[in-house]
């Protein structure tokens, strides 16, 4: 076969594979887009475009290994029932709506940055929908301020989400570095976000009719104090040596293997909430792009890119291509995709491409798996949160926090 054939079969498995990515689906299969991304990945094989031992050496295993860890670490505290019980105790605040919207955002916030935002949201909505529900409170907006503050919060460290993990280990960022630049974006974002949904929610907190009772089932993990204080062990223990020479791969890895020498949770019940499914779209993605990499398609966009004067290391239209490529694709393809034209050493453009596309997450409903998973989790308890009603808060919320990233790059310039 030859090269320019080959080439030209990459690039139309590549196109086909992306299509479906951002459809979700192929029309007449049930293939979702982890599927279709796996069957993009066989077929760069398949074709010879990649020999089985490349495209093995194509996946990051050090990535994929920091994801299986921190996965690991986040169903310790879910089986623990320690997001239940914190999201019970914020709760206390109801009687203040705007105190208790500003004591969910910022802890929705905390916990993402330092756990996987995914499995915050999973865990905290089904006991704020009952509770508000149960107070006659509309769960709508405080369910999309967990989506909102969840997708900022993530932005702020390495850990917050998957596609910071693959930003971190494929830049070979620091981890206090990437902390400290994204910081003073994600907490003047996150105060506007707060600002906006308090100000577009007035007189739209009352619940307009009561749910159904048998919507509003109490289904989730009873709290296990010695559990929940062993996490928070290890969580504090894994960030310290963040700041230390060992890989943070590593690290993640003889946390996990300690949390999984327990005398009470099963291995079983503690591997059943690792996201395969993530973990298995990784490995595709890393298959897919490094076959695309290999025809010469990035260097190809890149030439003809600098030829029309614009340049994606620019950072403001680094910014604008991450943020349509995110909502087309979902964030973590996108940033795959980009991380390819990114230099090595320019951390300050691995940062904007972290932030930018973690906040395109806000945008709509489809814009990141944290909002799908609220949306669905509300849903089984009788609350619907329609593309409409989430677009009416994400999308000011979205500009907000994009014009805050890019007066922030525009200051980093000065100082």
């Amino acid at each position: 076969m030859g090269d320019l054939v080959l080439e030209t079969i990459i690039l139309i498995v590549f196109v086909v594979s992306y299509v479906g990515i951002a459809l979700g689906r192929i029309p007449g299969l049930a293939l979702d887009r982890t599927g279709i991304a796996l069957l993009g990945a066989m077929a760069t094989v398949f074709i010879g475009a990649m020999p089985t031992e490349e495209a093995l050496r194509a996946i990051d295993i050090p990535t994929i290994l920091l994801l299986y860890g921190l996965m690991v670490l986040s169903a310790q505290f879910r089986l623990a029932g320690f997001y239940t019980w914190t999201a019970l105790k914020i709760t206390g605040w109801l009687n203040h709506p705007r105190r208790f919207l500003f004591a969910l955002m910022g802890t929705t916030a905390l916990f993402s940055a330092i756990l996987a935002n995914d499995i915050v949201c999973l865990a905290f909505t089904p006991v704020l929908t009952v509770t508000l529900a149960r107070k006659s409170l509309n769960p709508v907006p405080f369910l999309i301020a967990v989506c909102v503050a969840s997708n900022i919060g993530s932005a702020a460290t390495i850990i917050g989400n998957p596609q910071n993990m693959l930003i971190g280990q494929v830049g070979r960022l620091d981890f206090l570095d990437f902390f400290a630049w994204n910081l003073p974006v994600v907490s003047l974002s996150l105060m506007g976000a707060y600002g906006l949904i308090t100000l577009l929610s007035q007189n739209r907190t009352n619940l307009k009719k009561p749910l159904m009772e048998g919507a509003l089932g109490e289904n989730w993990p009873a709290f296990d104090s010695h559990q929940a204080r062993k996490g928070l062990f290890y969580t504090a223990l894994l960030i310290g040596l963040f700041f230390s020479p060992i890989p943070r791969h590593v690290t993640a890895l003889a946390v996990a293997g300690c949390l999984l020498c327990s005398r009470r949770m099963k291995t079983r019940s503690i591997l059943g909430l690792v996201g395969w499914h993530l973990i298995t779209l990784f490995c595709s993605l890393f298959i897919l792009v490094s076959a695309v990499e290999k025809a010469g398609l990035p260097q190809h966009l890149m030439a003809r890119t600098s030829h029309h004067a614009a340049h994606i290391t620019d950072p403001y239209l680094l910014t604008l291509i991450s943020v349509i490529l995110s909502n087309v694709t979902r964030n973590v393809p996108a940033v795959m995709l980009l991380s390819k034209f990114l230099p090595a050493k320019a951390e300050t453009l691995w940062y904007i491409l972290a932030a930018s596309s973690t906040f395109a997450g806000n945008l709509v409903t489809l814009g990141s798996i944290a909002n799908l998973i609220v949306i669905e989790e509300a849903a089984l308890h009788g609350v619907n949160i329609s593309f409409k009603e989430h677009a009416r808060y994400g999308i000011p919320i979205t500009v907000m926090s994009l014009a805050v990233l890019c007066a922030w790059i525009g200051l980093s310039k000065l100082l």
